[in-house]
């Protein structure tokens, strides 16, 4: 059985996206001694084709700045200024602004920022080879076993591996959370979001536009150059048929939803539809074994929260891993990972069902519910103090409670 240099692996993290990377620089930020191992079952340099775009919340973004990655970030991320909401029928020649939401998250900072994916990976990846975590490519946890002072692990081909704990990070899909026997609430919304990216021929002044269709809402976010990122849900058969259609006709469609206010569009992007559901594990831990991000939670789009919910499960294992192991405390052990487990699944409950709720609020033409959502949007409006709030809740800004990245500091 294998262990990496200096004794058996401390904290062997299966996924290589954000939240994996993220957790393995938050750790040897903190705890340089841990040995840290990522395992990534994604060919090499697959993440460069990554063409979409992810909102960092303020919160996120002063995590990634305590962890010296915000740096290489900010050139290529562009601060969201303006949210505006409106509520309308594909068809309807006029859409009214029923909330819009203006300020900062606080410190004069936006309350969030669009940044591409491959910027914000290859921050994380540059961050990880600086600080020494062992990245394996291009290979995946095949199983594991947890005993009483390490997890055995073996990946695909047969190599064995030991570790204190093992982290999976490997998707809403998760075959290790599946392996772990973690069982979880599903719910298929019947909806997929198309994601692509677009070019206009107007500025779009740093604001993010949520149209809220009868299938589901329609989201242009704002990026560098004249260019907006798009997540456009629509029922998943007809989802599926846009993405296949040619360029005329997809765009023409895309035109009639995004309107004619920044001229003259033009996909620029590749085109993909993601289905749509809620999926919230019973547990998050188990005998040195933990999930994070979308392993642990994947909720509806709608909020814009999924990656920052990610990011707060980071922050929150992170601390917990390292503090346990500055008492000398086993980082593994079930006692240890029921902090984190308390830490979050309340929270990640609440995002859960608030984002069901305001899908199916949303999500359809029903007159009489129509008309009370849409003064419900126009009493939001007329009330600073509670417009405020929803700017906080958007920022992700951490409260006392909250793990110390979040708020900027140091573990």
């Amino acid at each position: 059985m294998r262990r990496e240099r200096g004794g058996m692996i401390d904290v062997l993290i299966a996924g290589g996206g954000y939240v994996g990377l993220s957790l393995a620089v938050s750790l040897k930020k903190a705890a340089p001694h841990l040995q840290v191992t990522v395992v990534d079952g994604a060919p090499e340099g697959a993440w460069k084709k990554d063409e979409r775009a992810s909102a960092v919340a303020l919160a996120a973004e002063r995590m990634l700045d305590v962890l010296g990655v915000w740096s290489a970030i900010v050139p290529e991320a562009e601060p969201i200024l303006r949210m505006v909401i409106t509520d309308s029928k594909t068809v309807d020649p006029v859409r009214p602004v029923f909330l819009t939401f203006e300020g900062d998250g606080g410190e004069g900072r936006p309350f969030a920022h669009m940044v591409p994916n491959t910027a914000l990976v290859g921050a994380l990846r540059e961050a990880c080879r600086e600080l020494g975590v062992a990245i394996r490519q291009s290979v995946m946890v095949e199983s594991f076993k947890s005993g009483d002072h390490a997890v055995a692990v073996t990946l695909a081909g047969g190599e064995a591996l030991e570790a204190r704990l093992l982290v999976a990070c490997d998707g809403v899909r998760s075959r290790l959370r599946e392996a772990a026997g973690i069982k979880v609430v599903e719910f298929d919304y019947g909806q997929s979001g198309i994601v692509t990216t677009v070019e206009h021929e107007r500025p779009h002044g740093g604001t993010a536009e949520e149209h809220f269709m009868p299938a589901g809402p329609f989201a242009t976010l704002p990026l560098k150059s004249n260019r907006s990122s798009l997540v456009w849900t629509e029922s998943t058969y007809d989802a599926e048929r846009l993405v296949k259609e040619d360029d005329f006709i997809f765009e023409e469609e895309l035109e009639r939803r995004f309107g004619h206010r920044l001229g003259h569009l033009k996909v620029v992007g590749g085109r993909r539809a993601f289905p749509l559901g809620l999926t919230l594990a019973r547990d998050f831990v188990a005998p040195r074994f933990a999930l994070a991000g979308d392993a642990a939670h994947g909720i509806h789009p709608i909020s814009g929260q999924g990656l920052n919910l990610g990011f707060k499960d980071v922050a929150a294992l992170a601390e917990t891993i390292v503090e346990a192991d500055r008492l000398g405390l086993d980082i593994g052990s079930l006692a240890i990972l029921e902090r984190y487990q308390l830490w979050r699944r309340f929270d990640t409950f609440r995002m859960g069902v608030t984002t069901d709720v305001l899908n199916r609020l949303f999500s359809n033409d029903i007159t009489p519910v129509r008309v009370i959502r849409d003064i419900g949007l126009g009493l939001v409006d007329r009330l600073p103090s509670l417009k405020n709030f929803f700017i906080r809740q958007a920022a992700s800004v951490a409260g006392e409670a909250d793990p110390r990245l979040l708020s900027g500091q140091p573990i």
